[in-house]
């Protein structure tokens, strides 16, 4: 064998061998299947990683996908109507509190009137919104699985199941500001009313 053949065998045999290292310099203590702690809080992609959805331990825990899926948009098992009409109960019961407390007749005789129908006003608003987001030419955009909710309901993103939420939600929301009205109008709350609304007219 020439020196040349010789030389280019020896090359070949370093293109295609491993490494060898000193036994004291391999770390015998992490092997490939180990799960060490950073490899358990790993921020990893859901699907498309243009799409910016990381799989963090905030949106895929256990207590933020329980409370996700139990609101009413996203819970199993209910009808679209069913989720507006919860959805808006809760519109309408908060939004009354800030309209009554804060509106410009919270000093006066007709305070909770004021606030219901002010309330009422703004779930006319939101419901508004709503048709109009249903009012283009497409069906509403369906919201694909990912890390935080498992089954989204396809029931809704139509255009029949939002047209049911919508009229779900004004029923609901209206609902829900006639029910805080009637709450506040009480005996037991008329004390706590006076009380809050001088909150407001200190100074």
């Amino acid at each position: 064998m020439s020196d040349s053949q010789k030389s280019s065998s020896e090359t070949n045999e370093l293109l295609g061998a491993t490494p060898r290292f000193d036994e004291k310099y391999i770390d015998q203590s992490v092997l490939p299947g180990d799960l060490g702690v950073a490899e358990q809080w790993a921020v990893r992609t859901v699907a498309d990683p243009c799409v910016g959805n990381l799989a963090t331990p905030v949106n895929s825990g256990y207590f933020t996908k329980v409370f996700i899926n139990n609101l009413p948009f996203y819970r199993e098992g209910i009808s679209p109507n069913f989720r507006g009409l919860e959805t808006g109960a809760a519109f309408g019961y908060l939004l009354y509190g800030p309209f009554t407390m804060t509106g410009p007749l919270r000093n006066s005789d007709f305070a909770l009137t004021a606030g219901l129908l002010a309330a009422i006003g703004a779930v006319h608003i939101l419901t508004a919104l709503l048709v109009l987001y249903n009012a283009p030419g497409k069906s509403p955009n369906v919201q694909p699985a990912d890390c935080t909710v498992n089954n989204p309901p396809a029931d809704l993103f139509t255009r029949a199941g939002w047209a049911d939420f919508t009229s779900g939600f004004w029923l609901g929301g209206c609902g829900g500001a006639v029910f805080a009205w009637l709450l506040c109008g009480t005996l037991h709350l008329d004390t706590i009313m006076q009380i809050i609304k001088n909150v407001w007219t200190a100074g």
